[in-house]
């Protein structure tokens, strides 16, 4: 299924139907596709608890566009989100993963049309370069030769043009999301962005908001054991 987003790039999304009036919109981190294992995986698990949509974010897998690397993303879960509805569900809520879970925060902040947002491994600020993993996307995204790279060995498809106007960053928004709830999710073991990302989103937050530290978690879908995944359907299922 293809979607189109607001300003016009063509987003290519799956459905994981359910008898359920909760859809779950999941959001891939950088680089990621709703047809990698680790999202199939997160499909299967949240599916348990209500339907399931997953799409390419621009610049990624089979949609067009290039990777802004969160900003215009939002237009992105917009057009998941928009299908939901004409799907027929009541309730929708956004799932994201690392740079998903920045998307699906700016998302709920500035356009607000989700019941619950879930916030996974996200990064609180921009150009966080304090981890050896986050110098390296750096390279890729700001370097043309990383963009190549991307491009061939991510299939990852990067703008150059880079961000302008500069997008307010998640924890600059974070206070937007209420009175939607608002759950972050954050690993001690993750190597690309400290707990102190998790804090700081957290804390800029309104209620209301919950925050789980994760012992042993690493990164994103790829790390998400199927525990965590079950125990976050179940949250987003609580009576509010």
């Amino acid at each position: 299924m293809y979607l189109e987003a607001s300003d016009g790039v063509r987003i290519s999304a799956h459905h994981d139907p359910a008898d359920s009036d909760l859809a779950i919109v999941l959001a891939h981190g950088f680089t990621g596709s709703w047809r990698r294992p680790s999202m199939r995986r997160a499909s299967a698990a949240f599916g348990r608890h209500g339907g399931v949509i997953t799409f390419d974010f621009r610049g990624h897998g089979s949609s067009g566009g290039l990777s802004t690397v969160g900003d215009r993303e939002i237009f992105d879960v917009e057009a998941a989100v928009g299908w939901a509805r004409t799907l027929g569900y009541k309730h929708v809520a956004t799932v994201g993963f690392s740079m998903g879970a920045s998307v699906v925060v700016r998302h709920a902040a500035l356009i607000r049309d989700v019941v619950a947002v879930v916030a996974v491994s996200g990064p609180a600020r921009w150009y966080y370069r304090g981890t050896v993993p986050m110098r390296w996307l750096h390279w890729v995204v700001e370097r043309k030769l990383g963009r190549v790279v991307g491009r061939v060995a991510l299939r990852t498809r990067i703008a150059s043009t880079g961000w302008d106007p500069l997008p307010q960053a998640p924890h600059e928004v974070a206070s937007l999301i209420s009175p939607t709830p608002l759950l972050v999710v954050h690993g001690d073991a993750d190597p690309y962005f400290p707990v102190e990302h998790a804090h700081q989103l957290y804390d800029a937050a309104a209620q209301p908001k919950d925050l789980w530290l994760e012992p042993g978690f690493g990164h994103a879908e790829n790390a998400a054991p199927a525990e965590l995944l079950d125990r976050i359907g179940a949250w987003l299922l609580q009576p509010r």
